[in-house]
């Protein structure tokens, strides 16, 4: 398992992370969209951002959720649309662990 990006983080200031934590729970969970509708959401940011730990994490969250290998690939193309192939080769190389 990757070691939590917030890790040292949590040694500088404790308060911080479990705002984040919070505020995480709170945006993510089930609402009028479905949480794994939001985490497919933040995945595509993570992909147009080059983040990826962070596409990889989300996904499984997402499929953790319910969101199935067909979603993320359509989530995927909203990213292409709107920014081109970068974040294409980005998830790509996140997601090749969960999908071999």
């Amino acid at each position: 398992m990757p070691e939590n990006p917030l890790s040292a983080a949590m040694k500088i200031d404790p308060k911080l992370v479990e705002h984040l934590r919070t505020a995480d729970d709170w945006v993510l969970a089930d609402g009028a969209l479905p949480a794994k509708v939001k985490l497919l959401i933040a995945m595509v940011f993570d992909a147009t951002d080059g983040a990826v730990g962070g596409v990889r994490a989300l996904a499984q969250r997402a499929m953790n959720k319910g969101a199935t290998k067909e979603e993320i690939g359509e989530a995927l193309r909203v990213a292409y649309l709107m920014k081109g192939v970068g974040p294409v080769y980005i998830a790509s190389q996140a997601l090749k662990e969960l999908f071999t």
